[in-house]
């Protein structure tokens, strides 16, 4: 698996990998793409300057593609480059501003209040509403950092244009107004990251915005730099099989495309299996497929025939 994979949780805090390491200073793009490879993410020239001009001129990056290209893991490799925290927002239809940005904790306002029943003194409106009440949520925790973290708003096409229309405020001033409590300004600007995998179009505040950078799949010399960054004691020349392998069976007629992290479990699995080359492990190659087939319309069309097919152009 990889290491950049998200843990489980629609609104989840993680630490970042290399966490503790030395905050950076304003980054070339060819020292960021060092300092991504030394996260374990290769990242293109492109990508690269596009995030050296997000920390340049403090501006959201937005990242969109396919489904398992990979855009999830920038935000926590860039965590990494810059020594600080990963705060993850996943969002989905309905999501909305409480559940992403605070909530007032009602089940322990109701205690206190009626543990100060029938006393002189009860609790005054201000203590009932003040800090130790307040549940944190991703958008909230993003700006009251000490330290400026990465937060990423991962799959922002699924939630409403509600949402991204109130997300929009957040991200021009970065300051949440809190009625009981007043207005609370970020301590220090998060490194924003939002992805989306296109399944309905964002509108053009949003993109006006942040810059842009488009994901796609890599190119077979990058996936192969990418299985020998992640799985141990695997051959050159068995990641660029496998890379080449994955090339062409993303040019089928398939229902679900594998993306990266399919790639990683199948080289993990023939390395498991003790698989040197994919010419001499036909069985085993067709046997695990089902780790970059994900439907069963995909894994009906590839027989033994169309993967040996396939083995011929790659070994």
């Amino acid at each position: 698996m990889s290491r950049f994979d998200p843990g489980p949780g629609d609104a989840a805090s993680l630490p970042a990998c290399g966490e503790g390491a030395a905050p950076t200073a304003r980054l070339s793009p060819d020292d960021i793409a060092v300092r991504l490879a030394e996260a374990g993410y290769i990242a293109e020239g492109d990508l690269a300057t596009a995030i050296s001009l997000m920390q340049m001129l403090g501006r959201p990056l937005l990242l969109e593609g396919e489904a398992g290209v990979g855009k999830t893991a920038v935000a926590k490799a860039l965590a990494f480059v810059h020594g600080t925290e990963l705060i993850r927002l996943q969002c989905y239809e309905g999501l909305d501003q409480p559940a992403a940005l605070y909530e007032w904790n009602y089940q322990r306002q109701l205690l206190a209040i009626q543990a100060q029943q029938g006393r002189e003194a009860g609790l005054a409106e201000d203590e009932i509403f003040s800090e130790k009440f307040l549940l944190e949520r991703p958008l909230l925790a993003a700006i009251r950092r000490e330290r400026s973290p990465v937060l990423l708003i991962d799959e922002i096409d699924r939630a409403d244009e509600e949402f991204e229309a109130f997300l929009l405020e957040l991200l021009s001033e970065f300051q949440i107004s809190i009625p009981e409590l007043g207005t609370i300004k970020a301590r220090s600007v998060p490194h924003v990251v939002l992805t989306s995998n296109g399944t309905r179009e964002l509108s053009d505040a949003l993109r006006r915005r942040c810059l842009y950078h488009y994901v796609d799949y890599p190119d077979v010399d990058r996936e192969a730099r990418i299985i020998l960054a992640h799985i141990d004691k695997i051959d050159a020349s068995l990641a660029l099989q496998i890379a080449r392998m994955v090339e062409k069976i993303r040019k089928e007629d398939l229902r679900k495309v594998p993306g990266v992290a399919e790639t990683l479990d199948w080289a993990a699995a023939l390395v498991g299996l003790n698989v040197r080359d994919l010419a001499d492990a036909p069985e085993a190659v067709h046997a695990t497929l089902m780790c970059l087939l994900k439907t069963r319309e995909d894994k009906a069309r590839f027989t033994r025939e169309v993967t040996e097919r396939l083995i011929g152009r790659v070994a």
